[in-house]
Protein backbone atom coordinates (compact mmCIF):
# COMPACT_ATOMS: atom_id res chain seq x y z
CA UNK A 1 0.00 0.00 0.00
CA UNK A 2 1.29 3.44 -0.90
CA UNK A 3 2.44 5.70 1.92
CA UNK A 4 0.33 8.45 0.38
CA UNK A 5 -3.05 6.81 0.95
CA UNK A 6 -4.59 4.46 3.49
CA UNK A 7 -6.74 1.40 2.88
CA UNK A 8 -9.92 1.21 4.95
CA UNK A 9 -10.83 -2.49 4.88
CA UNK A 10 -14.19 -1.86 6.52
CA UNK A 11 -14.87 1.09 4.23
CA UNK A 12 -17.61 1.12 1.64
CA UNK A 13 -19.45 3.24 -0.91
CA UNK A 14 -20.64 5.48 1.94
CA UNK A 15 -17.14 6.25 3.23
CA UNK A 16 -16.89 9.25 0.83
CA UNK A 17 -18.84 12.29 2.01
CA UNK A 18 -22.25 12.89 0.51
CA UNK A 19 -23.15 9.30 -0.32
CA UNK A 20 -25.95 7.24 1.24
CA UNK A 21 -26.75 3.58 0.64
CA UNK A 22 -28.83 0.67 1.86
CA UNK A 23 -29.64 -2.96 1.17
CA UNK A 24 -33.13 -4.43 1.69
CA UNK A 25 -35.15 -7.55 0.97
CA UNK A 26 -37.54 -6.86 -1.90
CA UNK A 27 -38.40 -10.48 -2.74
CA UNK A 28 -36.27 -11.41 -5.75
CA UNK A 29 -34.59 -14.24 -3.83
CA UNK A 30 -36.66 -17.13 -2.59
CA UNK A 31 -34.24 -17.42 0.32
CA UNK A 32 -35.46 -14.13 1.78
CA UNK A 33 -31.94 -12.72 1.80
CA UNK A 34 -31.36 -9.02 0.99
CA UNK A 35 -31.66 -8.51 -2.75
CA UNK A 36 -32.09 -4.82 -3.54
CA UNK A 37 -29.51 -2.07 -3.06
CA UNK A 38 -29.55 1.66 -3.59
CA UNK A 39 -26.76 4.25 -3.65
CA UNK A 40 -27.61 7.95 -3.55
CA UNK A 41 -25.35 10.96 -3.98
CA UNK A 42 -26.72 13.90 -2.03
CA UNK A 43 -25.19 16.21 -4.64
CA UNK A 44 -25.18 15.83 -8.45
CA UNK A 45 -22.23 13.65 -9.45
CA UNK A 46 -20.24 13.06 -12.59
CA UNK A 47 -19.67 9.46 -13.64
CA UNK A 48 -17.59 7.09 -15.75
CA UNK A 49 -18.05 3.42 -16.42
CA UNK A 50 -17.13 0.23 -18.22
CA UNK A 51 -19.35 -2.65 -19.25
CA UNK A 52 -19.38 -6.19 -20.57
CA UNK A 53 -18.30 -6.75 -24.16
CA UNK A 54 -20.75 -9.68 -24.39
CA UNK A 55 -23.06 -9.18 -27.39
CA UNK A 56 -26.02 -10.27 -25.24
CA UNK A 57 -25.56 -7.25 -22.97
CA UNK A 58 -28.39 -7.03 -20.45
CA UNK A 59 -31.03 -4.29 -20.44
CA UNK A 60 -29.52 -2.43 -17.44
CA UNK A 61 -26.11 -2.42 -19.13
CA UNK A 62 -27.61 -0.83 -22.22
CA UNK A 63 -29.43 1.73 -20.08
CA UNK A 64 -26.22 2.67 -18.24
CA UNK A 65 -24.37 3.10 -21.53
CA UNK A 66 -27.05 5.49 -22.76
CA UNK A 67 -26.98 7.42 -19.50
CA UNK A 68 -23.22 7.95 -19.67
CA UNK A 69 -23.33 8.98 -23.31
CA UNK A 70 -26.17 11.46 -22.89
CA UNK A 71 -26.15 12.63 -19.29
CA UNK A 72 -24.02 15.18 -17.48
CA UNK A 73 -24.74 14.53 -13.81
CA UNK A 74 -26.16 11.60 -11.85
CA UNK A 75 -27.66 10.97 -8.45
CA UNK A 76 -28.37 7.28 -7.84
CA UNK A 77 -27.88 3.62 -8.66
CA UNK A 78 -30.38 0.86 -7.98
CA UNK A 79 -29.25 -2.77 -8.08
CA UNK A 80 -31.36 -5.90 -7.85
CA UNK A 81 -29.97 -9.36 -7.18
CA UNK A 82 -31.85 -12.47 -8.26
CA UNK A 83 -32.87 -11.44 -11.78
CA UNK A 84 -30.37 -10.40 -14.48
CA UNK A 85 -32.95 -8.77 -16.79
CA UNK A 86 -30.85 -10.16 -19.65
CA UNK A 87 -32.17 -11.62 -22.92
CA UNK A 88 -35.58 -10.20 -22.05
CA UNK A 89 -36.12 -8.19 -25.25
CA UNK A 90 -38.16 -5.01 -25.46
CA UNK A 91 -40.07 -5.74 -22.22
CA UNK A 92 -36.75 -5.99 -20.38
CA UNK A 93 -35.55 -2.69 -21.83
CA UNK A 94 -38.80 -1.05 -20.79
CA UNK A 95 -38.54 -2.56 -17.30
CA UNK A 96 -35.07 -1.10 -16.82
CA UNK A 97 -36.33 2.34 -17.85
CA UNK A 98 -39.42 2.06 -15.63
CA UNK A 99 -37.27 0.95 -12.68
CA UNK A 100 -35.14 4.06 -13.04
CA UNK A 101 -38.26 6.19 -13.33
CA UNK A 102 -39.80 4.73 -10.16
CA UNK A 103 -36.59 5.32 -8.24
CA UNK A 104 -36.35 8.86 -9.60
CA UNK A 105 -39.90 9.66 -8.48
CA UNK A 106 -39.20 8.38 -4.98
CA UNK A 107 -35.89 10.25 -4.73
CA UNK A 108 -37.24 13.42 -6.39
CA UNK A 109 -34.59 13.40 -9.12
CA UNK A 110 -34.89 12.92 -12.89
CA UNK A 111 -34.93 9.41 -14.42
CA UNK A 112 -31.86 10.29 -16.49
CA UNK A 113 -29.92 10.70 -13.23
CA UNK A 114 -30.53 7.08 -12.16
CA UNK A 115 -28.42 4.08 -13.16
CA UNK A 116 -29.73 0.52 -12.91
CA UNK A 117 -27.89 -2.79 -12.54
CA UNK A 118 -29.07 -6.36 -12.20
CA UNK A 119 -27.61 -9.79 -11.45
CA UNK A 120 -29.13 -13.25 -11.28
CA UNK A 121 -30.94 -15.57 -13.64
CA UNK A 122 -30.90 -14.80 -17.36
CA UNK A 123 -34.04 -14.81 -19.50
CA UNK A 124 -36.58 -14.02 -16.78
CA UNK A 125 -38.66 -10.85 -17.01
CA UNK A 126 -38.09 -8.31 -14.25
CA UNK A 127 -40.99 -8.01 -11.80
CA UNK A 128 -41.65 -4.29 -11.48
CA UNK A 129 -43.79 -4.74 -8.37
CA UNK A 130 -40.80 -6.28 -6.64
CA UNK A 131 -38.69 -3.33 -7.80
CA UNK A 132 -41.38 -0.98 -6.46
CA UNK A 133 -41.27 -2.74 -3.08
CA UNK A 134 -37.49 -2.52 -2.98
CA UNK A 135 -37.59 1.21 -3.70
CA UNK A 136 -40.28 1.82 -1.06
CA UNK A 137 -38.17 0.04 1.55
CA UNK A 138 -34.84 1.49 0.47
CA UNK A 139 -35.53 5.22 0.21
CA UNK A 140 -36.47 5.83 3.85
CA UNK A 141 -33.65 3.57 5.03
CA UNK A 142 -30.81 5.27 3.12
CA UNK A 143 -27.93 5.89 5.50
CA UNK A 144 -24.35 7.08 5.80
CA UNK A 145 -23.69 3.67 7.34
CA UNK A 146 -25.53 1.69 4.69
CA UNK A 147 -22.62 0.74 2.43
CA UNK A 148 -22.00 -2.71 3.93
CA UNK A 149 -25.73 -3.49 3.73
CA UNK A 150 -25.75 -2.54 0.06
CA UNK A 151 -22.74 -4.82 -0.58
CA UNK A 152 -24.62 -7.69 1.07
CA UNK A 153 -27.75 -7.11 -1.01
CA UNK A 154 -25.98 -7.45 -4.37
CA UNK A 155 -24.55 -10.91 -3.62
CA UNK A 156 -25.63 -14.03 -5.51
CA UNK A 157 -23.32 -17.03 -5.10
CA UNK A 158 -20.81 -14.88 -3.21
CA UNK A 159 -20.08 -16.17 0.28
CA UNK A 160 -18.99 -12.80 1.69
CA UNK A 161 -19.79 -9.16 0.88
CA UNK A 162 -16.90 -7.26 -0.69
CA UNK A 163 -16.29 -3.60 0.03
CA UNK A 164 -13.42 -1.28 0.97
CA UNK A 165 -12.25 2.32 0.78
CA UNK A 166 -9.10 4.42 0.68
CA UNK A 167 -8.40 7.91 1.96
CA UNK A 168 -5.69 10.44 1.15
CA UNK A 169 -4.90 14.10 1.69
CA UNK A 170 -5.16 16.75 -1.04
CA UNK A 171 -5.14 20.51 -0.56
CA UNK A 172 -5.23 19.95 3.19
CA UNK A 173 -8.49 18.01 2.95
CA UNK A 174 -9.37 14.31 3.12
CA UNK A 175 -10.46 12.62 -0.09
CA UNK A 176 -12.14 9.22 0.02
CA UNK A 177 -12.78 6.56 -2.59
CA UNK A 178 -15.20 3.79 -1.60
CA UNK A 179 -16.37 0.74 -3.50
CA UNK A 180 -18.30 -2.50 -3.39
CA UNK A 181 -18.31 -5.43 -5.76
CA UNK A 182 -19.92 -8.79 -6.24
CA UNK A 183 -18.94 -11.80 -8.27
CA UNK A 184 -17.88 -15.36 -7.52
CA UNK A 185 -18.57 -17.26 -10.73
CA UNK A 186 -19.18 -16.54 -14.42
CA UNK A 187 -16.10 -14.38 -13.96
CA UNK A 188 -13.80 -13.58 -16.85
CA UNK A 189 -14.55 -9.93 -17.57
CA UNK A 190 -13.65 -8.15 -20.76
CA UNK A 191 -14.89 -4.73 -19.86
CA UNK A 192 -15.03 -1.97 -22.41
CA UNK A 193 -15.43 1.70 -21.54
CA UNK A 194 -18.48 3.49 -23.31
CA UNK A 195 -19.75 -9.71 -16.43
CA UNK A 196 -23.13 -14.94 -11.34
CA UNK A 197 -21.97 -11.40 -12.82
CA UNK A 198 -19.24 -8.95 -11.92
CA UNK A 199 -20.66 -5.69 -10.60
CA UNK A 200 -18.59 -2.88 -9.11
CA UNK A 201 -19.78 0.48 -7.82
CA UNK A 202 -17.25 3.13 -6.82
CA UNK A 203 -17.86 6.49 -5.16
CA UNK A 204 -15.61 9.43 -4.40
CA UNK A 205 -16.10 12.80 -2.76
CA UNK A 206 -13.51 14.44 -5.02
CA UNK A 207 -14.62 16.47 -8.04
CA UNK A 208 -13.54 15.12 -11.44
CA UNK A 209 -14.85 15.49 -14.96
CA UNK A 210 -16.59 12.73 -16.86
CA UNK A 211 -13.60 12.55 -19.17
CA UNK A 212 -11.21 12.06 -16.24
CA UNK A 213 -13.37 9.35 -14.68
CA UNK A 214 -13.85 7.45 -17.93
CA UNK A 215 -10.13 7.54 -18.70
CA UNK A 216 -9.22 6.31 -15.22
CA UNK A 217 -11.74 3.47 -15.26
CA UNK A 218 -10.62 2.38 -18.71
CA UNK A 219 -6.97 2.44 -17.68
CA UNK A 220 -7.37 0.75 -14.29
CA UNK A 221 -9.68 -2.09 -15.30
CA UNK A 222 -6.87 -3.38 -17.50
CA UNK A 223 -4.81 -3.92 -14.34
CA UNK A 224 -7.63 -5.16 -12.11
CA UNK A 225 -10.95 -6.66 -13.20
CA UNK A 226 -9.73 -7.60 -16.68
CA UNK A 227 -6.90 -9.58 -15.05
CA UNK A 228 -9.09 -12.02 -13.12
CA UNK A 229 -10.80 -15.25 -14.08
CA UNK A 230 -12.70 -17.84 -12.08
CA UNK A 231 -14.15 -19.99 -14.84
CA UNK A 232 -13.45 -18.31 -18.17
CA UNK A 233 -17.10 -17.31 -18.68
CA UNK A 234 -18.09 -13.70 -19.29
CA UNK A 235 -21.42 -12.43 -18.01
CA UNK A 236 -24.13 -10.48 -19.82
CA UNK A 237 -24.27 -7.92 -17.00
CA UNK A 238 -20.71 -6.93 -16.05
CA UNK A 239 -20.66 -3.31 -14.93
CA UNK A 240 -18.23 -0.86 -13.32
CA UNK A 241 -19.58 2.57 -12.38
CA UNK A 242 -17.61 5.39 -10.74
CA UNK A 243 -19.43 8.44 -9.36
CA UNK A 244 -17.75 11.64 -8.13
CA UNK A 245 -19.75 14.27 -6.23
CA UNK A 246 -17.08 16.75 -5.07
CA UNK A 247 -18.41 16.84 -1.48
CA UNK A 248 -14.88 16.94 -0.03
CA UNK A 249 -14.27 20.30 -1.68
CA UNK A 250 -11.24 18.93 -3.53
CA UNK A 251 -11.12 19.44 -7.29
CA UNK A 252 -8.77 17.06 -9.09
CA UNK A 253 -7.24 19.01 -11.95
CA UNK A 254 -6.27 17.16 -15.15
CA UNK A 255 -2.55 16.47 -15.33
CA UNK A 256 -1.95 17.40 -11.70
CA UNK A 257 -0.01 15.39 -9.07
CA UNK A 258 -3.35 14.95 -7.29
CA UNK A 259 -4.80 13.30 -10.39
CA UNK A 260 -1.89 10.83 -10.46
CA UNK A 261 -2.44 10.09 -6.76
CA UNK A 262 -6.18 9.65 -7.30
CA UNK A 263 -5.53 7.19 -10.15
CA UNK A 264 -3.12 5.21 -7.95
CA UNK A 265 -5.61 5.11 -5.06
CA UNK A 266 -8.43 4.08 -7.38
CA UNK A 267 -6.33 1.24 -8.76
CA UNK A 268 -5.62 0.04 -5.22
CA UNK A 269 -9.37 -0.14 -4.53
CA UNK A 270 -10.09 -1.95 -7.79
CA UNK A 271 -7.26 -4.46 -7.31
CA UNK A 272 -8.28 -5.09 -3.71
CA UNK A 273 -11.80 -5.99 -4.78
CA UNK A 274 -10.67 -7.94 -7.86
CA UNK A 275 -8.46 -10.06 -5.60
CA UNK A 276 -11.36 -10.66 -3.18
CA UNK A 277 -13.53 -11.84 -6.04
CA UNK A 278 -11.01 -14.54 -6.99
CA UNK A 279 -10.52 -15.57 -3.35
CA UNK A 280 -14.31 -15.94 -3.12
CA UNK A 281 -14.62 -17.76 -6.46
CA UNK A 282 -17.33 -20.40 -6.48
CA UNK A 283 -15.92 -23.39 -4.62
CA UNK A 284 -12.39 -21.97 -4.81
CA UNK A 285 -9.74 -23.24 -2.40
CA UNK A 286 -6.71 -21.62 -4.06
CA UNK A 287 -5.64 -18.19 -5.33
CA UNK A 288 -3.03 -18.47 -8.09
CA UNK A 289 -1.12 -15.70 -9.82
CA UNK A 290 0.02 -16.56 -13.34
CA UNK A 291 3.01 -14.42 -14.35
CA UNK A 292 4.47 -14.41 -17.85
CA UNK A 293 7.86 -12.76 -18.24
CA UNK A 294 10.11 -11.82 -21.15
CA UNK A 295 7.61 -12.69 -23.87
CA UNK A 296 8.11 -11.46 -27.46
CA UNK A 297 5.08 -9.15 -27.21
CA UNK A 298 2.33 -8.02 -24.85
CA UNK A 299 -0.19 -10.01 -26.89
CA UNK A 300 1.88 -13.19 -26.60
CA UNK A 301 2.25 -12.72 -22.84
CA UNK A 302 -1.50 -12.17 -22.44
CA UNK A 303 -2.45 -15.22 -24.54
CA UNK A 304 -0.08 -17.43 -22.55
CA UNK A 305 -1.23 -16.20 -19.13
CA UNK A 306 -4.92 -16.50 -19.93
CA UNK A 307 -4.53 -20.00 -21.40
CA UNK A 308 -2.93 -21.30 -18.19
CA UNK A 309 -5.33 -19.37 -15.93
CA UNK A 310 -8.40 -20.81 -17.68
CA UNK A 311 -7.14 -24.38 -18.22
CA UNK A 312 -9.48 -26.83 -16.50
CA UNK A 313 -6.67 -29.37 -16.32
CA UNK A 314 -4.42 -26.89 -14.53
CA UNK A 315 -7.19 -25.69 -12.23
CA UNK A 316 -8.24 -29.19 -11.21
CA UNK A 317 -4.61 -30.18 -10.64
CA UNK A 318 -4.17 -27.22 -8.31
CA UNK A 319 -7.31 -28.24 -6.41
CA UNK A 320 -5.86 -31.72 -6.00
CA UNK A 321 -2.46 -30.38 -4.83
CA UNK A 322 -0.91 -31.93 -7.93
CA UNK A 323 2.15 -30.03 -9.28
CA UNK A 324 1.64 -31.49 -12.76
CA UNK A 325 3.61 -28.97 -14.82
CA UNK A 326 2.85 -30.91 -18.00
CA UNK A 327 -0.59 -29.30 -17.93
CA UNK A 328 0.99 -25.84 -17.79
CA UNK A 329 3.22 -26.42 -20.80
CA UNK A 330 0.30 -27.89 -22.72
CA UNK A 331 -1.75 -24.75 -22.09
CA UNK A 332 1.18 -22.57 -23.11
CA UNK A 333 1.62 -24.63 -26.25
CA UNK A 334 -1.95 -24.22 -27.48
CA UNK A 335 -2.31 -20.61 -26.32
CA UNK A 336 -1.36 -19.16 -29.70
CA UNK A 337 1.51 -17.24 -28.13
CA UNK A 338 4.80 -17.05 -30.00
CA UNK A 339 7.75 -18.35 -27.95
CA UNK A 340 10.62 -20.83 -28.10
CA UNK A 341 9.87 -23.93 -25.98
CA UNK A 342 13.61 -24.68 -25.75
CA UNK A 343 14.15 -21.39 -23.90
CA UNK A 344 11.18 -21.62 -21.56
CA UNK A 345 11.54 -21.80 -17.78
CA UNK A 346 8.64 -22.38 -15.36
CA UNK A 347 8.59 -21.87 -11.59
CA UNK A 348 6.09 -22.83 -8.87
CA UNK A 349 6.71 -20.11 -6.34
CA UNK A 350 10.50 -19.77 -6.34
CA UNK A 351 11.10 -23.41 -7.25
CA UNK A 352 12.12 -24.31 -10.84
CA UNK A 353 9.95 -26.99 -12.43
CA UNK A 354 10.95 -26.52 -16.10
CA UNK A 355 14.37 -25.40 -17.33
CA UNK A 356 14.91 -24.69 -21.04
CA UNK A 357 11.79 -26.65 -21.91
CA UNK A 358 12.58 -29.77 -19.84
CA UNK A 359 12.28 -31.08 -16.30
CA UNK A 360 14.24 -28.86 -13.91
CA UNK A 361 14.71 -31.74 -11.49
CA UNK A 362 12.95 -30.32 -8.42
CA UNK A 363 11.44 -33.28 -6.50
CA UNK A 364 7.68 -33.54 -6.79
CA UNK A 365 7.39 -33.91 -3.02
CA UNK A 366 8.85 -30.42 -2.66
CA UNK A 367 6.57 -28.95 -5.33
CA UNK A 368 3.52 -30.39 -3.58
CA UNK A 369 4.26 -28.14 -0.62
CA UNK A 370 3.90 -25.13 -2.93
CA UNK A 371 0.59 -26.08 -4.52
CA UNK A 372 -0.89 -27.00 -1.14
CA UNK A 373 -0.72 -23.34 -0.15
CA UNK A 374 -3.83 -21.17 -0.22
CA UNK A 375 -1.95 -18.75 -2.49
CA UNK A 376 0.97 -19.34 -4.83
CA UNK A 377 2.48 -18.11 -8.10
CA UNK A 378 3.14 -19.92 -11.37
CA UNK A 379 5.83 -17.97 -13.20
CA UNK A 380 6.80 -18.55 -16.83
CA UNK A 381 9.94 -17.00 -18.31
CA UNK A 382 10.05 -17.17 -22.11
CA UNK A 383 13.44 -15.42 -22.27
CA UNK A 384 12.44 -14.06 -25.68
CA UNK A 385 11.59 -10.39 -25.18
CA UNK A 386 10.58 -7.63 -22.78
CA UNK A 387 6.80 -8.13 -22.45
CA UNK A 388 5.12 -9.22 -19.20
CA UNK A 389 1.55 -10.04 -18.18
CA UNK A 390 -0.19 -11.43 -15.10
CA UNK A 391 -3.59 -12.95 -14.30
CA UNK A 392 -5.23 -13.89 -11.01
CA UNK A 393 -7.17 -17.15 -11.08
CA UNK A 394 -8.59 -19.85 -8.81
CA UNK A 395 -8.77 -23.62 -8.80
CA UNK A 396 -11.86 -25.66 -9.71
CA UNK A 397 -13.29 -27.89 -7.01
CA UNK A 398 -16.16 -30.33 -6.59
CA UNK A 399 -18.08 -27.48 -4.98
CA UNK A 400 -17.87 -25.38 -8.17
CA UNK A 401 -19.60 -28.14 -10.11
CA UNK A 402 -22.24 -28.55 -7.41
CA UNK A 403 -22.99 -24.81 -7.26
CA UNK A 404 -23.39 -24.48 -11.01
CA UNK A 405 -25.28 -27.74 -11.46
CA UNK A 406 -27.84 -26.69 -8.86
CA UNK A 407 -27.81 -22.92 -9.41
CA UNK A 408 -30.95 -20.91 -9.39
CA UNK A 409 -31.56 -17.89 -7.22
Amino acid sequence: MSNTFNLVESGSVTTPSGFLAVGVTAGFKRSGAPDFAMILSEKPATAGGAFTSCKFAAAPVQLCRRRLQNGKTFRAVIINSGNANACTGAPGDAAAEKSAGMAADALKVTPEEVFTASTGRIGVQLNLETIRKGISLAVPALSRNGGPLAAQAIMTTDTVPKHCAVTFQADGKTVSIGAMTKGAGMIDPSLKALHATMLCFITTDAALTREQLSAMVECNIEKSFNRITVDGDMSTNDTVLLMANGASGVVIQPGSPEEALFREALLAVMQNLARRMVLDGEGATKFIEIKIEHAPSYGDAKKAAEAVANSLLCKTAWFGNDPNWGRVIAALGYSGAEFDPAKTDIFYGDLPVVKDGGDAGTPESVLVDVVRQREFTVRVDFKSGDADYWVWTSDVSYEYVKINADYHT
